[in-house]
């Protein structure tokens, strides 16, 4: 054992989180050290990664689950719209990275693809039109086009149309200021910049195994060393857990009061990949139909275009499954160890509420490849076997949390969610998408929940500058938005409405 450092900030994770909060930090006051602890031997090799997320820029443009129908038939667009705007934040602090010659390039982790919403059954054309009128009469959404027509579908997207029943009724949205993020590649890029500073250091094979809150409100953290196989203590006066799906087992072992009643749901997942540059080139855009009945919203099926290191490629799915790991390089005995006593009511009444979905769950997962490539054809009805492979993604942990008021009853939340302890000194984020496309509005959560006295002093000034519509709101003032987008999108190459 050995005793290595005191630092002022502990981030236990590389992903695209980390990445994010550590380079906010290191603007906001470069003084301060930062260490890093990353369980794999690189960065962004879990959920972050390329391959194992959609890198949709999820702006809330295509996905349908964050545009619920009410009762009496009208479609809620609220959720949808947080999540736009939230995009947005991630976007200002992308433009100044580059403008600050932080990332030399936005076409090194960012693209224009168009976002599409494809549907082909009769009840979904009509829910699509009204998706569609509801989210146009909000400014935000201004530039989406509907269309029934099969030759303007078939122009947006060629291969969703191509050998398709003629009789076939279709319908479609289209946003043409969509983007495609390779979050892997993003992650790289904001550690190679904070890792450049001697104030910050990243530990890879580094595996945080235990914490502990000293007399002080600092933390004792144990690091195993892999590739060393030692063990190595640490002090920090501030811990962020967003090791993803391994989170919710640091979390619980903090100790906090805050993070009691939590467990987790572990889903897998599966895509169909292809990586014929031509094909790729022919489907530009990110095409979302309507999940099956009981389906998880991150087993929402699309056909995404993606750009990864400078090469096109196609992706389509998810297919989920059962997993009882928390981590896509994880313990098959991670859910097992995840139970406790004050969570284990919570878990039992979430199963019980949920057997529609554990029931799909089980289907996906003795699917057979017949089947993945059938849902494949559905929308891309000339589809050649030959093309496509699969491609494990990345792991999910779905949130269950007590519900209000009871200690046995338990709520499946299917966002991310920040549980801070009462002192401030640690947080941690559980949950799984959108994570990555709202990772700076989420930073910008964790500085305002932790820190809230720096940020009433120079912080305030120097946010301002990163993100410039800080302390307004995007979602009420159209000209501000307007202002927002189009400068941000001349940084970062993307196309306007």
């Amino acid at each position: 054992m050995t005793n290595e450092s005191i630092w002022d900030i502990t981030l236990i994770g590389a992903g695209i989180m980390s990445a994010t909060l550590a380079t906010f930090l290191r603007e906001l006051d470069p003084d301060l050290r930062i260490a890093i602890f990353e369980a794999r031997h690189a960065p962004a090799e879990e959920s972050s990664d390329a391959w194992n997320n959609a890198g949709t820029g999820h702006a809330a443009l295509c996905e349908v689950n964050y545009t619920p129908e009410r009762k009496d038939g009208s479609i809620d667009i609220a959720q949808a719209l947080e999540i736009n705007v939230e995009f947005d934040i991630s976007r200002q602090f992308w433009s100044y990275l580059l403008q600050q010659g932080a990332i030399e390039s936005p076409d090194a982790f960012i693209h224009s693809v168009p976002h599409m919403t494809f549907v082909c059954v009769e009840d979904q054309i009509d829910f699509l039109r009204r998706r569609h009128a509801a989210l146009t009469s909000h400014f935000c959404y201004h530039g989406m086009q509907f269309s029934q027509d099969p030759g303007q579908i078939a122009e947006w997207a060629p291969l969703v149309m191509a050998g398709r029943n003629p009789q076939e009724q279709v319908a479609a949205t289209h946003m043409r200021t969509g983007s495609d993020v390779d979050y892997g590649a993003l992650t790289r890029l904001l550690l190679e910049h904070v890792g450049r500073d001697d104030g910050c250091k990243i530990h890879y094979d580094a595996t945080i195994t235990d914490l502990e809150r000293l007399s002080d409100n600092s933390w004792q953290l144990r690091a195993h060393d892999e590739a060393h196989s030692h063990y190595t203590e640490h002090r920090s006066r501030f811990v962020y857990i967003g090791a993803g799906g391994g989170a919710l087992p640091l979390l619980q072992k903090s100790g906090i009061p805050e993070g009691h009643g939590y467990a987790g749901f572990p889903v897998s997942g599966i895509w169909l990949r292809c990586e014929d540059d031509a094909l790729a080139r022919r489907h530009h855009a990110k095409v979302y139909g309507k999940a099956a009945v009981g389906a998880p919203p991150m087993s929402v099926p699309h056909l995404d275009h993606r750009v990864i290191d400078g090469r096109h490629a196609l992706l389509f799915g998810p297919f989920a499954g059962a997993s009882t790991r928390f981590l896509k390089h994880g313990s098959l005995l991670d859910l097992l160890g995840s139970i406790r006593w004050d969570n284990i009511g919570p878990m039992v009444s979430v199963a019980i509420d949920n057997l529609q979905l554990l029931e799909y769950l089980a289907g996906q997962v003795v699917q057979s490849e017949h089947h993945r490539f059938a849902a494949l054809r559905s929308f891309y009805p000339e589809a050649n076997h030959e093309d496509w492979v699969l491609q494990v993604a990345g792991q999910r942990v779905q949130i269950i949390e007590r519900a209000p008021g009871h200690k046995e009853k338990g709520v499946l939340k299917l966002g991310t969610e920040l549980v801070n302890a009462a002192d401030h000194s640690l947080v941690a984020m559980l949950g799984a998408s959108p994570g990555a496309s709202t990772a700076a509005y989420l930073a910008l959560e964790v500085l305002a929940s932790c820190f809230p006295e720096q940020l009433k002093g120079p912080w305030a000034e120097k946010l301002k500058q990163i993100i410039p519509s800080y302390g307004q709101s995007i979602a009420q003032d159209e000209n501000l938005c307007r202002q927002i987008r189009a400068s941000t999108a001349a940084v970062l190459g993307l196309e306007e409405t």
